[in-house]
């Protein structure tokens, strides 16, 4: 039985065909990028302070006084107001606030009339619209995690969708998903209706990332599909990252800002004829013909004329005929090595989900201009995809990811250290805590895949992967805590990527050594670094080859 990639070698590696599969792939990410944070802008919170109503009989004077000041600052509180009847009967006894009524005696109550909001940034946002605000704020960080959720379920059902119906189908059907309830959600009446179509929102885009991924590493040839799953889809989604901003600086109304980003969208209707389905995956569901028309329609546009033949049936009821073992996920959890592994693993994945995503979230709290902080968070994701390339290339993986989490780490722990004029240099400690947490993100991947064995190396990554989507979830909580500390949520994320820089270190080291095949060389771990068992130097350059060519296809979750 010959391997797929060697009957369609033919094509060429770079052709017309990849160049143009790669791009249109690549550039159906673009939504995601802004789709995932578009959260920072549609539930911002701008400046508020309880509501007194115009109908209030209150003189001038008490008017401009029926808003107690913060403790030891000259701002107002935004959820609290002096008792308005108290109010209402000094002002018709003629006497004067600071003068006759000591301030600091008068009772307060509630924004029983509602708040009024500060619109020199945000003319409307889904906290103005339904007061997310004081004894509801913590309805905001929740829509945020609720997006999530719609993401871990996606994460489950997308790749069996996939395997069912086919990556172009499922990619398609997805992206409608995605486009569709957003722009339900423009017409939202409620914070529930809002809410839950964004759950919906979240599983269609992790849904048509992965269909897009799986596609594109399917389709391209061995020596593209690394580069498309490292850096393509990365920088085609920090592409759509850094276009939210600059979007929503020219929309400050949050139901026509999510409109302009749901529209670009429709414009992934025309690849439906542009984009072929998974020769591969028409091959698994022996649907030959079809595989092979595809494959002859690629060769003409590169220029090729290719064999009349392509694949041989007898050679596909071979593959067909093939019978793996089956495997659960209680295979990650046989031995104690494993289970050590598989731990770490978990710890690993939900420290790194939970620093990017909270100080993605957490830009419109970063001193300056909102849309400037956001857009800077964007940029800094290139180098650090590029980083983390180069890396995978030539470093070793636990030393490379331990450096870059000890570098996002270390410069947040360092942020309270910096005075309060010099925010530029906190911001800037911001990005490069971004810079690093991102690094290790796109490096994790490879990583965790190169650890597990191949009959259990999806589910490793899924289990990993999941754990993920659990920090995510977490995330918004953890930036929600800077409405008691400023400081707080970086010393929490700065320490726990700092400890797991630390716990990195003792992961098995994978790079330039031959991937596992099977539980049992699993197995031959001491401790929890792998032994390498005696074989023929042959057999390990063929498997360690296979292992580079295939790592980067096992990368199966967007960020």
């Amino acid at each position: 039985m010959r391997d797929y990639d060697e009957v369609t070698a033919f094509l060429g590696e770079w052709g017309p065909f990849q160049r143009l599969i790669f791009f249109l792939l690549s550039a159906s990410i673009i939504p995601n990028g802004f789709n995932g944070i578009s959260i920072v802008f549609l539930a911002a919170v701008p400046e508020h302070h309880c509501r007194v109503p115009a109908s209030a009989n209150l003189s001038g004077e008490w008017r401009n006084h029926s808003l107690p000041l913060q403790d030891g600052r000259e701002m107002v509180r935004q959820c609290r107001r002096y008792r308005l009847a108290a109010l209402t009967n000094f002002s018709a006894q003629g006497l004067l606030p600071g003068r006759d009524v000591n301030l600091s005696q008068v009772e307060l109550e509630p924004c029983l009339d509602g708040w009024e909001y500060n619109q020199d940034t945000y003319l409307t946002t889904i906290i103005t619209e339904w007061d997310l605000v004081c004894e509801d704020d913590w309805k905001a960080p929740l829509t945020t995690s609720l997006f999530f959720v719609g993401v871990l379920i996606g994460s489950f059902i997308s790749g069996q969708l996939s395997d069912k119906f086919g990556r172009k189908n499922v990619l398609f059907v997805t992206m409608g998903m995605q486009t569709g309830f957003s722009f339900l959600q423009v017409f939202s009446t409620s914070y529930e209706m809002f809410s839950v179509l964004f759950v919906l929102v979240g599983m269609g885009q992790i849904s048509n990332y992965v269909a897009a991924f799986v596609l594109g590493t399917e389709i391209l040839g061995k020596s593209i599909r690394i580069i498309f799953s490292t850096l393509g889809v990365c920088i085609f989604y920090a592409i759509g990252y850094m276009l939210l901003p600059l979007v929503a600086y020219f929309i400050r109304e949050w139901r026509m800002l999510l409109l302009a980003l749901t529209l670009p969208g429709l414009l992934c209707i025309p690849l439906w004829w542009v984009i072929p389905e998974s020769p591969r995956w028409l091959l698994s569901q022996g649907r030959l013909k079809e595989a092979e028309v595809i494959i002859q329609k690629a060769a003409k546009i590169n220029g090729i004329v290719g064999p009349s033949i392509i694949f041989d049936p007898m050679e596909l009821q071979d593959l067909n005929s093939r019978k793996e073992q089956s495997h659960s996920i209680l295979d990650l959890f046989r031995t104690q090595n494993i289970r050590i592994l598989t731990v770490m693993s978990i710890i690993l994945w939900m420290t790194i989900s939970v620093g990017y995503f909270g100080l993605s979230l957490d830009t419109p709290n970063l001193h300056g201009d909102n849309y400037v902080n956001c857009f800077l968070s964007g940029v800094i994701e290139v180098p650090a995809y590029v980083i983390a390339w180069l890396l995978l290339q030539h470093l070793p993986r636990r030393y490379s990811m331990s450096a870059s989490l000890f570098l996002g780490g270390s410069v947040l722990l360092f942020i309270q250290l910096v005075p309060p004029d010099l925010y530029p240099l906190s911001n800037g400690l911001v990005m490069i805590g971004k810079f690093g947490i991102t690094c290790a993100f796109a490096i994790v991947y490879v990583y965790t895949a190169e650890l597990y064995a191949t009959v259990v190396r999806n589910m490793g990554v899924g289990a990993s992967s999941m754990a993920s989507r659990l920090g995510s979830i977490l995330s918004p909580y953890f930036v929600y805590l800077g409405a008691y500390d400023r400081f707080l949520p970086y010393i929490l994320m700065g320490s726990l990527t700092v400890l797991t820089a630390i716990l990195t270190l003792f992961f098995p080291e994978s790079f330039g050594i031959p991937l596992p095949d099977t539980i049992d060389q699993m197995l031959t771990v001491k401790g929890i670094k792998y032994r390498q068992t005696p074989s023929s130097s042959s057999s390990d350059s063929r498997i360690l080859k296979e292992g580079e060519e295939r790592h980067a296809v096992l990368k199966t979750t967007a960020f």
